[in-house]
């Protein structure tokens, strides 16, 4: 089968052409209307994401640093105090940790769903530690029931990171919760390849407690409820109106999103369950999983060799994160000598995302499909 097609890692140019009947003229009112900052599509937009997510607040940010930096922030943690955090993820969570002079404390992972392993959570607690940060990655949740037990048992908060997992549920003690509704703060990102992405940048917090939305809207507006009156220190952390708009056309479409995700994924796990070379990503107890990303793990020093194939054959993939947190050389002073975390480690050297968006057709996934099933 000779490839023809034009398959992307990510396809947002499809996805807008699809949806340009609805986010067109929803970016001319903003544009028309002249109210670039704090304009009402904010407005609107954090009023239906409270509904869709069932969550008291929703307090849109900048970005989806800038909302783990706000939540930490809003917490009222001290410098030297401890934060537990995946090894195994993109540097935002820890990197706000950082900035902000707490200590973050990496733990290892499931080598199944690569999310923060619980059994490493506990034996990282110490005196000092006042936080966990579960990371949702690739598109499914933590363990949440554990995650939440543990904090509870040794009164610590949680920031769920939902940036790769927005959309999808987890079962809590029977009841289907939103992720990033669980936790004390959840935290998101809108950049342009998240299930809600704008065509920017864009961030939001979530929480159900009074006290620490207050918090958070001030935070993210320099400290302040009124104008020049500023009762705290903050950050200038808005989400734009021309990506509210672009946001709240879109918000209508995140479970079809999700749902077109899942079928890809389908598709993948049928016609690659027999491939003796591949690990395919597994899913944990109580979450449904969105696929952010596909993500498998190829063993045996092979993935490079793999990669390197797909790309000869016009299938792109990418590796998503080939360098463990505690191995980077920012996070050093954090870290012992010659410590090791031999899960993430692993994966590490494992693991290879495949084309996973909401426009992939199952001739493309055919064809990527049948290429990996012929790579010796």
């Amino acid at each position: 089968m000779s490839n023809t097609l034009n398959i992307q890692m990510v396809d947002l140019v499809g996805q807008y052409h699809r949806l340009k009947k609805d986010i067109e003229p929803a970016m001319e009112k903003v544009v028309g209307g002249g109210q670039y900052i704090n304009g009402p599509e904010v407005h609107v937009f954090s009023g239906e994401l409270e509904r869709y997510l069932d969550v008291k607040h929703v307090i849109p940010c900048g970005n989806g640093t800038d909302a783990l930096q706000a939540a930490l922030m809003a917490l009222d943690l001290q410098p030297g105090d401890e934060v537990i955090s995946s090894t195994f993820s993109f540097i935002a969570s820890v990197e706000a940790v950082a900035l902000l002079g707490l200590k973050p404390v990496l733990v290892d992972v499931d080598p199944a769903t690569y999310n923060i392993d619980p059994a490493s959570v506990r034996d990282a607690i110490s005196e000092r530690t006042k936080a966990i940060i579960p990371v949702h990655l690739f598109g499914q949740g933590s363990a949440m029931n554990d995650i939440m037990q543990i904090a509870w048992e040794n009164d610590l908060f949680v920031i769920e990171d939902a940036a790769q997992s927005l959309g999808a549920h987890f079962s809590m003690d029977g009841n289907k919760m939103k992720l990033g509704t669980i936790g004390h703060i959840g935290c998101t990102s809108f950049f342009p390849t998240k299930n809600l992405g704008c065509y920017g940048d864009g961030g939001a917090c979530f929480t159900n407690d009074d006290d620490i939305a207050e918090k958070l809207r001030m935070i993210v507006n320099h400290g302040a409820r009124k104008k020049y009156f500023n009762e705290r220190v903050g950050l200038n952390s808005r989400l734009d109106t021309l990506q509210a708009a672009v946001l709240n056309a879109k918000l209508g479409h995140l479970d079809d999103f999700i749902d077109r995700r899942r079928r890809a994924a389908a598709i993948y796990f049928e016609a690659l369950k027999d491939v003796p070379f591949l690990r395919l990503p597994g899913q944990g107890r109580g979450v449904d999983h969105t696929f952010n990303q596909f993500t498998v793990r190829v063993p045996g020093g092979q993935r490079d060799k793999l990669k390197k194939y797909l790309n000869e054959n016009g299938i792109p993939s990418m590796i998503y994160y080939p360098l463990p947190l505690h191995r980077q050389p920012v996070f050093a002073p954090y870290c012992r000598n010659g410590m090791s975390l031999p899960v993430a480690e692993m994966i590490c050297s494992e693991v290879l995302s495949l084309p996973m968006h909401t426009e992939l057709t199952e001739e493309e996934l055919l064809y990527i499909t049948q290429k990996i099933k012929q790579f010796s």
